[in-house]
C-alpha cells in the first residue's frame, strides 16, 4: 500500500537555507558540548565557530569533529524566515538592541514551522485522507501566525497550539498503523542498539522511541511512524525509507545510510552518506 500521495507537499519554505539566516541556531540556542556542540554556551552567545558572515567555520568538518549536535539539528526554515521575512535582513547585530527579541521570536518561529512540517505530511498521508479539509485549515493558520508581528508572535501560546496540532497528527498515526498491520512486530518493546537487520518494520510506531546505535540496514519502512523518534547512530543502510511517516532531515541528518538508502522525495542525502 502506497503512504504518500505523489510524495509531494508545501516543503519548500520548510528547507533550512543557511546562506538566508543570520546564524540564528548558532546564536539563539543553548548548547552542550556533551551533546556534540563545539562548546557550552548560553542561549544568545555566538557559537565560537560562527563567522562574521555567519558561516560555520568548520561546516565542512562537522564529522571530523565529532559535531553530532550540529550534524543533526535543522531549523526547518525557520533561521530565513525571520532573518528575510519578519526584520526585512536585519539581523541581532544591526539590531542589537532587538537582538533578544529577534532570538525569542526565532524560538517560536522554529517551532511553528517544525508543526507546519508534520502538517504538510500529513495533507498527503493516503490513509489519512478523511482529515485532509481540517489539516489544510491548520496549515493556513500556521502560516498566519508566522508571518504576524513579532509582538503577535511572542504572544503565542506554543504549548496550547501543540496540543491541538498534536491531537490530529495522533489521530492521522492511527489511520496509518491500523492501515499497516504487521504481527510480527508486536512484541518489540526496546529498540536501542539492538539488530533488526533485513527485518520488515512497517506499520511500527516508533513515535518518541530510542532507536539510537539500532541496525536497520536493508529493512523496509512503509507506513513506519518516526515522530519524535531519537535516530542517532542507527544504521538505514540501504534500507528503504520512502514511505516513513513524519521521518525528518534532522533525524536522517543524526542517523548513518549510504546513497543504496531511499528516501522520501523531500528529503535530503546528508553529506555524511556519502
Amino acid at each position: 500500500m502506497k503512504v504518500h500521495e505523489k510524495n509531494k507537499g508545501g516543503f519548500e519554505q520548510l528547507k533550512a537555507d543557511c546562506s538566508k539566516c543570520s546564524g540564528l541556531c548558532c546564536t539563539a540556542l543553548f548548547f552542550s558540548k556533551i551533546d556534540g556542540f563545539p562548546e557550552n554556551k548560553k542561549a544568545g552567545k555566538p557559537c565560537i565557530k560562527l563567522q562574521n558572515d555567519y558561516y560555520c567555520k568548520i561546516y565542512l568538518e562537522l564529522e571530523k569533529h565529532n559535531m553530532k549536535g550540529c550534524i543533526g539539528y535543522d531549523c526547518f526554515g525557520a533561521g530565513q524566515h525571520v532573518t528575510q521575512v519578519i526584520y526585512k535582513g536585519e539581523t541581532w547585530q544591526t539590531l542589537p538592541e532587538q537582538s533578544e527579541e529577534i532570538f525569542n521570536v526565532f524560538l517560536i518561529i522554529f517551532q511553528l514551522f517544525q508543526i507546519r512540517y508534520f502538517l504538510e505530511e500529513s495533507k498527503i498521508i493516503i490513509p489519512a485522507k478523511e482529515l485532509w479539509s481540517d489539516i489544510q485549515k491548520m496549515i493556513n493558520e500556521n502560516k498566519a501566525l508566522c508571518n504576524s508581528t513579532p509582538e503577535s508572535i511572542l504572544d503565542i501560546d506554543i504549548e496550547s497550539y501543540r496540543n491541538k496540532v498534536n491531537i490530529i497528527l495522533k489521530q492521522v498515526c492511527n489511520f496509518v498503523i491500523k492501515s499497516f498491520k504487521n504481527s510480527d512486530n508486536i512484541e518489540i518493546t526496546d529498540y536501542l542498539g539492538r539488530n533488526f537487520r533485513k527485518r520488515d518494520m512497517s506499520g511500527l510506531d516508533l513515535s518518541m522511541k530510542l532507536l539510537i546505535a539500532s541496525n536497520f540496514e536493508s529493512c523496509i519502512f512503509d507506513g513506519t511512524v518516526f515522530l519524535g523518534a531519537d535516530t542517532r547512530d542507527a544504521d538505514f543502510s540501504n534500507s528503504d525509507l520512502r514511505d516513513a511517516v513524519f521521518l525528518t532531515q534532522g533525524q536522517i541528518n543524526s542517523a548513518k545510510g549510504n546513497t543504496n538508502t531511499k528516501l522520501p522525495k523531500h528529503l535530503d542525502y546528508p553529506v555524511t552518506w556519502t
